[in-house]
């Protein structure tokens, strides 16, 4: 019964190392993606107005130089909630972005910012900002409780 499923393993194995992840080259092992990244330091600043205004800031705190690897045009991304987690605005949403890969290079102290507006309509209470680094290298989300009066 092992002989027979032999060869049936032995292809699968070999189509699974043939089709995994290869490292980039130039580099002797594969970097993981991150849940954040102790190199980029962010920040979120929520401003409450006639508009919201929602602002992502990440600098580069490491002695060297950052590669920020994004799968798309869509680098940054930003959500209104409400309390009880549905969607009430979402950056994005009705926007095109690029299918190409692109990456970012932040040197030491550089930093990316990337700011939107909101117009609540007729929106009163307690509502949750996501905002979000799209990077597949280095990963960021946030989530900060503000008031509409």
């Amino acid at each position: 019964m092992l002989l027979k499923l032999a060869p049936s393993l032995l292809v699968a194995a070999l189509a699974t190392y043939a089709c995994g992840p290869r490292p980039p080259v130039g580099e002797t092992h594969a970097r993981k993606p991150q849940s954040g990244s102790r190199s980029l330091v962010s920040d979120v600043n929520v401003a409450v107005g006639q508009e919201v205004v929602l602002a992502l800031h990440v600098r580069n705190e490491a002695a060297k130089k950052v590669e920020v690897a994004f799968p798309s045009g869509l680098t940054h991304d930003f959500e209104v909630q409400d309390s009880v987690g549905r969607v009430m605005w979402r950056w994005s949403e009705g926007r095109l972005f690029t299918q190409a890969m692109q990456n970012r290079v932040l040197e030491q102290d550089e930093s990316l910012s990337y700011e939107a507006d909101w117009t609540p309509r007729d929106l009163h209470g307690e509502f949750v900002a996501v905002v979000t680094l799209k990077s597949s290298s280095h990963p960021i989300e946030h989530r900060t409780k503000f008031t509409l009066p």
